[in-house]
């Protein structure tokens, strides 16, 4: 006698293959209990909205950014693009890559004074001046 697993789908791992099939989007059993914010299903009526049909797959391509981002960074993300309507997949990303940049901190010799003996000459903007003259 055989019994019942309990197969378990990771919704993650489903969209790629959505992406390629977006019209079982909503009857997609890994996705039933998932539990996406309210933003996510803005985000969908306004993309289907704007799209059509193509609106299902551009969510999905943004739900996909759940592979290298967070769902709370995602959410953030989709959070801003609602917000200055900028709501297509590409947006979305560029959104999350800009909020998950660090600014470059200054380098100081501080701790460092081995390095203060040596000194870098500025560099000759003359060859520059000289490339702009000849392109004028």
């Amino acid at each position: 006698m055989w019994s019942k697993e309990r197969t378990t789908y990771g919704p993650r791992h489903y969209l790629a293959l959505l992406e390629r099939k977006p019209g079982a989007f909503d009857v997609a059993k890994p996705l039933e209990r998932w539990g996406l914010l309210a933003r996510f299903a803005i985000l969908r009526r306004r993309l289907e909205s704007d799209l059509g049909s193509a609106g299902t797959r551009e969510l999905i391509k943004v739900l996909r950014l759940l592979e290298s981002a967070s769902l709370r960074e995602l959410t953030t993300a989709v959070e801003i693009a609602l917000s200055i309507g900028a709501t297509s997949a590409d947006a979305v990303r560029l959104i999350c890559l800009h909020r998950a940049e660090r600014p470059v901190g200054l380098f100081s010799l501080d701790g460092h004074p081995h390095l203060k003996l040596f000194a870098i000459d500025p560099p000759d903007l003359g060859a520059y001046r000289v490339l702009t003259q000849i392109g004028a």
